[in-house]
């Protein structure tokens, strides 16, 4: 693995009593630092919002668009996204800013929790956006920003430099890993100010989904890490000296995370493989390219063999046993589904499934024949599932991705692709593909990607020390954090729909296994969420209940010690 540029820095060891001290003296302890000081938290800087909760009125404190890093990148002020073009109007600082929302019983509060939202859909840029607004209405058993603020916790809505940011120089500055050094900069910017503003920076909870719940697992698999050092001094983020070396924490207390489409390194092996294992593609009309399919599934056994994990037996989790594994998960999805309320049943064998998709005003109904699991709802339990007829049916209800699913742009001519392939590269060019099968695939001439115009094979490519794309897959993969010096957050509470065909189910479960054998792990709440697509916040009263049992189990946030460290 080559070191992130020229710009690997040496760490240093803070003393013991300055790093109890963290938090607390932020303010004192980084007067001295020109870009710290310039990121000093005005408290009297807000507005009063009234929002209405379960039908009662809760003011609320607004501090808009806190720039959390003293050298923003520039962004044009044009943009693209998901949703189509639209125009910004902070081109300073919208994407590395941060909206925070203090409720009224947290005014005062210095050891309320933050609940840290991030928003990257598809590792898209997130500009900054707010999640309350005057007179808005909420309920909390549905809506996590209600929910979040009758807790007394501080909302931060997070902004994040991510792919498809246009930079206004005409560059791409959302190249991995952008958005993990922008998460980790607002991070450090509450753990700069944290005397002075409400909630505690020691009871951070990232919530994300999608991209976002893979932001969340990076940003919490890998805090204090030196590798984003560089990054961070090259944006003015809070606690990084005049010698680059950090003099802040940025791990968090937990993570809050929802269908992460995380290990893009491997995300593609792990998809053909899964489904093509029990010819999933062909039995719906998916497999395009059957050839390229087998190829890259092929890879897979050796990956997960590489990983070491575990079952909760202490069986190596392998290739061999993996979909044992993804079934186990999914009977136990549905039995906590219907033990959870009487309510809750499960269609019987011929039965359907009646799947709602859509919002107001465009919403349809489809109906699905349960050929596939077969359970006894009064005693909540499943009898049997089908695992060939259970993946057809995930990707019945929603088309399986191409071949490749995460990185084709540049293969078979191929130039239109919504995949993850723009993450990556110099900021200079559009994409470059980041897998090795894709890398040896790419036959666009002149985008600069692959064998064709770099005359180096991916291995060739990636052992030059001038070269970053390793780095890049490195420093946003939480699977290569996990169990290593990083300090890993403590908590956490991951979900995965049983109906979510955006990414393989082994991410997910391997992230699981990953995390349980971490001794820095107190806590990890897994779970495929019943019935679920690839989608979040579903089950707001039993995350924030989570979130309430980990916050009360660990105590006072001002007098316990600190999970992790500065020190690198």
């Amino acid at each position: 693995m080559a070191i992130a540029g020229s710009l690997a820095l040496t760490a240093f060891a803070v003393p013991s009593s300055a790093v109890a001290a963290q938090g607390r003296t932020a303010s004192h302890l980084h007067a001295a630092d020109p870009e710290d000081a310039a990121l000093a938290f005005d408290a009297g800087a807000y507005t009063t919002l009234t929002v209405t909760v379960d039908g009662r009125p809760v003011r609320v404190r607004s501090y808009k668009e806190l720039c959390y890093v003293a050298d923003p990148v520039a962004a044009a002020a044009q943009q693209s996204g998901i949703n189509g073009s639209t125009t910004i109007t902070n081109t300073r600082c919208g994407y590395e800013s941060m909206n925070v929302f203090v409720p009224e019983s947290a005014f005062d509060d210095q050891r309320a929790p933050v609940y840290f939202a991030v928003n990257n859909a598809g590792w898209m840029a997130s500009y900054i956006k707010a999640s309350v607004t005057d007179g808005a209405t909420y309920t909390s058993a549905t809506s996590n920003v209600g929910a979040a603020l009758k807790a007394g916790y501080v909302f931060v809505d997070v902004a994040s430099r991510s792919r498809g940011l246009a930079g206004a120089d005409g560059s791409s500055p959302g190249k991995a890993p952008a958005a993990v050094v922008d998460a980790k900069a607002a991070v450090r910017y509450l753990r700069l100010n944290d005397s002075a503003m409400p909630g505690s920076a020691e009871r951070i909870v990232v919530n994300g989904t999608s991209g976002g719940g893979a932001l969340s697992s990076i940003l919490g698999a890998s805090g204090n890490s030196a590798a984003y050092d560089s990054h961070l001094a090259a944006i003015g983020a809070a606690g990084i000296d005049s010698k680059g070396r950090s003099t802040l924490r940025d791990d968090v207390f937990a993570v809050n995370a929802y269908c992460p489409i995380t290990d893009l390194g491997n995300a593609d092996t792990a998809y053909e493989w899964l489904y093509n294992v029990l010819g999933t593609r062909d039995a719906t009309g998916s497999n395009a390219t059957p050839e390229d399919a087998a190829e890259i599934a092929a890879a897979f056994p050796a990956y997960e063999k590489s990983l070491r994990l575990r079952n909760p037996d202490g069986s190596r989790l392998t290739a061999d046993d993996m979909l044992d594994t993804i079934k186990k998960e999914v009977v136990r999805s549905a039995e906590a589904y219907m033990k959870a309320d009487p309510a809750n049943t499960v269609p019987a064998l011929g039965a359907t499934f009646d799947i709602t998709s859509g919002g107001p005003g465009g919403s349809t109904t489809k109906s699905y024949v349960n050929d596939w699991i077969d359970v006894d709802n009064a005693a909540d339990k499943v009898r049997s599932v089908d695992m060939a007829k259970y993946l057809t049916f995930v990707a019945t209800q929603a088309r399986l991705k191409t071949t490749p699913a995460f990185d084709a742009v540049g293969v078979h001519g191929n130039t239109t692709s919504g995949t993850e392939t723009n993450l990556f590269g110099p900021y200079t060019q559009k994409y470059m593909n980041y897998t090795e099968w894709s890398w040896n695939h790419n036959d666009v001439a002149g985008d600069g990607s692959g064998t064709d115009d770099t005359g180096l094979t991916w291995d060739q490519y990636t052992r030059r020390r001038s070269t970053t794309l390793d780095d890049q897959i490195h420093l946003i993969d939480p699977m290569d954090f996990v169990g290593t010096s990083a300090d890993t957050a403590p908590n956490w509470y991951v979900r995965n729909g049983t109906r979510d065909r955006d990414t393989s189910f082994i991410i997910s479960v391997n992230l699981d296994r990953a995390l349980e054998a971490d001794k820095q792990v107190k806590n990890v709440d897994y779970r495929l969420a019943w019935n679920q697509p690839h989608a979040g916040n579903y089950d707001v009263p039993e995350a924030m209940a989570w979130i309430a049992r980990v916050v009360g189990e660990a105590g006072d946030p001002l007098a316990a010690p600190h999970h992790g460290s500065a020190t690198h």
